[in-house]
Parts: structure tokens; C-alpha cells; sequence
């Protein structure tokens, strides 16, 4: 195995994760897949800003693991689940950071939504 380039937010580099005021909905074939007041707002360097979702409030029961994997050197190891409901569309719709570095913890149990992949992505 070998050893994975581990990267730490800084200046040149910023994530900040902060709680986001407001409801968050996301949808796929008229489907709520996700609903929450709880969700937090990583922002990383100069990407769009991205809304982490707790899992606790999203229906796991729609989403199917994938055997996609992805690595980031400031955040670690990513897992990826489709929306079986959404078609091929809906295919690694879903990311998660199951063990994520020290530096963006507060993601640990917490899953993403490519826009482009769901319905909507309703904020209140």
C-alpha cells in the first residue's frame, strides 16, 4: 500500500466548514431524498461552495453504494452512491467522506449531491 500525499488547509489552500441557516431539500424522480435544517457549508479554496447533508437526514434506503473511489489530499478517502430511482443519471450522484482528516472532521457522517445529478437541490 502505498503512502498517500496528505495535504493541510492553510492560506494557499483555505476550507472553511461552517452550519448553514435554512432548510435544505434534494429531490430525484419526485422522491424527497434528503430534508434538513442541519446541514454545513464547506467551502474549499476557490470552488463552489458545497452543502454537506447529515445522514441521519437522508433516506439511505434510496441510495446504492458504488465501487467508485476518489482520494483528496485535504480531505481523505471518498465513497460514492447512486440513486437507483434517478436512472444512469443518478449513477455516483452521492459522495462521502467516511473518515475524513483531522482538518475537515466536522464532514464525518455528513453526504454531498452533484447538482447535476438529482432533480433539485431546493435552499431555503
Amino acid at each position: 500500500m502505498e503512502d498517500k500525499l496528505v495535504k493541510i488547509p492553510g492560506p494557499d489552500h483555505p476550507i472553511t466548514i461552517t452550519p448553514r441557516r435554512g432548510r435544505i431539500k434534494v429531490t430525484v424522480a419526485g422522491r424527497i431524498v434528503a430534508d434538513t435544517t442541519e446541514a454545513l457549508t464547506l467551502q474549499e479554496a476557490s470552488y463552489p461552495a458545497v452543502q454537506y447533508i447529515p445522514r441521519k437526514d437522508v433516506d439511505m434506503s434510496l441510495l446504492e453504494r458504488s465501487n467508485h473511489v476518489t482520494y483528496c489530499p485535504y480531505k481523505g478517502d471518498c465513497s460514492y452512491y447512486g440513486i437507483p430511482v434517478g436512472g444512469e443519471r443518478s449513477a455516483n450522484a452521492v459522495w462521502t467522506y467516511e473518515m475524513p482528516y483531522p482538518a475537515v472532521a466536522a464532514i464525518k457522517e455528513y453526504v454531498a449531491f452533484y447538482p447535476n445529478r438529482v432533480d433539485a437541490i431546493d435552499l431555503e
